[in-house]
């Protein structure tokens, strides 16, 4: 199934399965999307990019000349965009389907008075099928035919050509069924069912089913009550059974976890997969943070803005997202880089205390700071 609208292909689908491969025509694995977020490890890549996305602050500003950003007060629909959660819900809704299909799409059902997009309803993928008809796109939710015009549609993994947004979940799929079947072997196993405990065998001749039925039950009967075992003659008992440590299912477990990290670009130690160095060390929360930030949710960051700021606001307004947040977990981090834009004239003791929720410094309190810290005072521009 290809991506692109062809002689071969006149529809397409978001179901995260759907669209499955770019000009493949070998068989796959098919994993449903219910079926695939059994696995541990996709879930909890999900759950992260999108706990990290919706829970990070969303900003409005107006550019002034010299580049300045002035903070202006968000649109309604930046506030609540569907208009019965807030923004944080509807921004992990979202980002939950973008991360998985590759695609989110919702129905714009009112504008505001200069046209742009009031209430965005965002719909469950599978009920989404984008068609060509003579040429133009046609999308059909739930069954009806909604105009582009009405369409929020954003996506990720973007290749030339292409309508849709690749979907991670369908590229995954050999890494899913493999990671899948492992979690079914080893439930299995714990459970005695992926092997037989033992292997009880009359050494001198072949029992017919009749007698080895008596003597299993004569065998469990013993063995329930922890009596003594008492035989014929020449009966041999093996134990059967192989270390865990030493199946095959435990590394399979070990990869699939680590390729599923890679598919929805998460560091693997994040979510606790095992990595293949045990050298991965981090100085302090900022520096994992930043990592996070600057190679896994950086891209997805901009591109969210950029739209917002194309399709939301007026022209001379920006949407960004406030980073800075994901740093404040580290507070000595924090307050090396508020000292540093004080000392630099960057930012002033004010707005320093304004991002701990502290009041400006009272009349009485700046002048006990410059009589205990005169030197640094002047240094941070605290008035004397």
């Amino acid at each position: 199934m290809g991506l692109l609208f062809g002689s071969h292909r006149r529809e397409l689908t978001l179901d995260g399965v759907g669209v499955a491969s770019r000009g493949l025509r070998k068989a796959k694995p098919r994993v449903s999307r219910e079926k695939s977020l059994e696995s541990s490890v996709k879930w909890a890549c999900l759950r992260l990019r999108s706990d990290l996305v919706s829970t990070t602050p969303l900003d409005v500003y107006k550019a002034k000349p010299g580049g300045m950003l002035l903070d202006v007060d968000s649109p309604a629909v930046l506030r609540s965009p569907d208009g019965k959660r807030d923004l944080s819900e509807w921004l992990y809704a979202s980002q939950f389907d973008l991360d998985e299909c590759g695609n989110t799409v919702g129905i714009i059902t009112a504008r505001d008075r200069l046209g742009f997009p009031a209430v965005i309803e965002l719909v469950d993928a599978g009920s989404v099928v984008l068609r060509s008809v003579k040429g133009e796109q046609q999308w059909r939710i739930n069954g009806e035919i909604v105009p582009a015009e009405d369409v929020w549609h954003e996506r990720q993994f973007v290749v030339s050509g292409a309508p849709l947004g690749l979907s991670p979940t369908a590229y995954a799929a050999l890494t899913l069924s493999g990671g899948l079947s492992a979690s079914e072997f080893a439930a299995s196993w714990f459970s005695g069912q992926a092997i037989p405990a033992a292997h009880l065998r009359n050494a001198e001749k072949r029992l017919n089913k009749a007698e080895a039925a008596e003597v299993k039950a004569s065998f469990v009967e013993t063995v329930n009550t922890g009596d003594v075992f008492v035989t014929g003659s020449d009966w041999e008992y093996s134990v059967l059974g192989a270390k865990a440590s030493e199946s095959a299912f435990i590394d399979m477990l070990k990869s699939s976890g680590q390729d599923l990290c890679r598919f929805y670009g998460v560091p693997a130690d994040i979510v606790d997969v095992e990595v293949s160095t045990k050298s991965i060390t981090y100085a302090n929360i900022t520096q994992r943070n930043l990592q996070l930030l600057i190679h896994n949710l950086g891209p997805a960051f901009t591109r969210r803005e950029r739209t917002f700021t194309s399709r939301l606001t007026p022209r001379g307004q920006v949407v960004k997202f406030n980073t800075d947040a994901m740093l404040r977990m580290d507070p000595t981090g924090r307050a090396e880089l508020q000292k540093t834009a004080i000392e630099m004239r960057r930012m002033t003791v004010t707005e320093a205390r304004a991002l701990e929720n502290q009041p400006p410094l009272t009349p009485e309190q700046e002048a006990e700071f410059a009589r205990l810290f005169p030197a640094r005072s002047a240094q941070t521009g605290v008035p004397q």
